[in-house]
Order: C-alpha cells, then structure tokens, then sequence
C-alpha cells in the first residue's frame, strides 16, 4: 500500500513507522513547513491518504483529498461541524472517506461495552451518570472526540439524559454546576497521558464504573493503518462499526 501521511506530528510519526514495519510505502508527508506539496498531483501518487492534522484545518485536507481521488482516512477530532459537508463532497465525488473518533480496537470494544451498558440502564432510573476524559496538555479540543462518541450511546439508550456539557477541570475550577438532564464530561489535560476515558453509573447504594486506558499511541495509529487497507477499493463513508461489524 502506498501511503500519503497529511499531518505529520507524534502520530503521523507512530503511523509512518507502523506502516513502513507493516512493508507499506509512505510516498507523502505533509506538515506545516512542506503544506505547498499537498497537491493533486503528489497525492495521486498514494493509494489511500491518513489524516491526522488540527481541527481547522481538518475538513480542507479531507476535501483536498476527495477531489483528488483519493480514499482518506481521518482521525482529526473538533471539525465534525463540517462532517455532513464533507460526506456530501465524498458523494458527489464519488469518493471513499473513513472517519473515527478513535482507531483503538480495544477503544471501539469499549463503546459496544458502553452503549450495551447504557441500554441496561435504560429503565434503571434511580441511576445517574458522569464522564470523566483525560489527555496530554497537546490535546487542544474537549471534550475527546472518543468522549462525545460515549456521550452518544449513553444518550441513545438513557433517555433521563437528554444532552452533554462538558467543563475543562482546572485549580480554580474544581466546582461545577451540575442539571440532571444534562450527561457531565469532565476533561482534564495532563502531561504525557494518551488517553483515559471513565464512565461511572452512580445510585444511593452503589457505583459501577468502566473504563479504558490507552497505554501509547501505538493502538491509534495500527488502527487507522488497518482502516486504511480496508477502505482501498471502496465507495462511500464509512466509520470503525463498518469494518469491525459490531
């Protein structure tokens, strides 16, 4: 497989070295200081493109992408205001593009665990729950694009819930106002911290909590190379419950 990398922090890097161990071939790297080689023409050189840029910048580099005819890959969080616009361009095009909150097997195992939990609840209403998300100080969106996906199966089959709020916990801002209709997502920023998610259902007489902890960006970025050899060859949009079938 020959690859185009768009976005090449620490896990563009975590991908390049991935994919070239796994014998594929990363023709393009594109980053800040070489953002004039992100041309048709050089992207017609890769078979299938992995995004991982900014939020602002997310939604030009998939559209970019699609109008060149090439299958992208994108695990850029915070731009999914645009989503629906870009799944129109991926259309018309005639084009493939793969999108996920997050590319861990075991992230995706976690939110079937979740949604099949929040479906228990369903009728448990003397229940309530809370969210808690952790990630390195670089993260620069919060909640997680993972969290929002676990707020969404909790609101899907918990109907006390009715929305999210979400509130960055800092020294001064240990307190929060809290509305029962509300599901809360703490987000906190920590050095060096990949990635821990918690979802904890609490009653009067007892709390039962889940979680994931990701151990290294390693999982993300095999994740996303596997998304990427399954999306060659296809039409459409597709998302992680497409290529793992649950």
């Amino acid at each position: 497989m020959n690859l185009a990398i768009i976005g090449f922090g620490k896990m563009g890097q975590t991908i390049k070295h991935l994919a070239e161990i796994g014998g594929d071939t990363v023709v393009l790297t594109i980053d800040l200081e070489n953002r004039h080689e992100f041309t048709p023409e050089n992207l017609r050189k890769a078979d299938v493109a992995i995004e991982f840029s900014r939020p602002e910048t997310a939604f030009e580099n998939i559209r970019t992408c699609l109008e060149a005819g090439l299958p992208v890959v994108s695990g850029t969080t915070g731009w999914l205001a645009r989503f629906e616009e870009a799944k129109v361009i991926c259309e018309a095009k005639k084009g493939a593009m793969f999108y996920a909150s997050n590319y861990s097997i075991g992230v995706n195992v976690f939110f079937a665990v979740n949604r099949y939990l929040a479906k228990l609840m369903g009728g448990q209403t003397q229940y309530d729950v809370r969210m808690e998300e952790t990630h390195h100080t670089q993260k620069l969106d919060h909640p997680s694009g993972t969290a929002i996906t676990l707020a969404q199966g909790i609101l899907e089959n918990f109907k006390k819930k009715k929305d999210w709020q979400t509130y960055l916990q800092t020294v001064e801002n240990e307190q929060f106002n809290t509305l029962s209709s509300s599901l809360n997502i703490i987000s906190k920023r920590v050095e060096n911290v990949p990635g821990t998610h918690v979802v904890t259902w609490e009653s009067g007489i007892d709390t039962i909590e889940i979680s994931h902890t990701a151990h290294s960006r390693e999982g993300f970025a095999a994740g996303a190379i596997a998304a990427a050899r399954w999306l060659v060859g296809k039409q459409g949009c597709f998302g992680m419950q497409d290529m793992l079938g649950f």
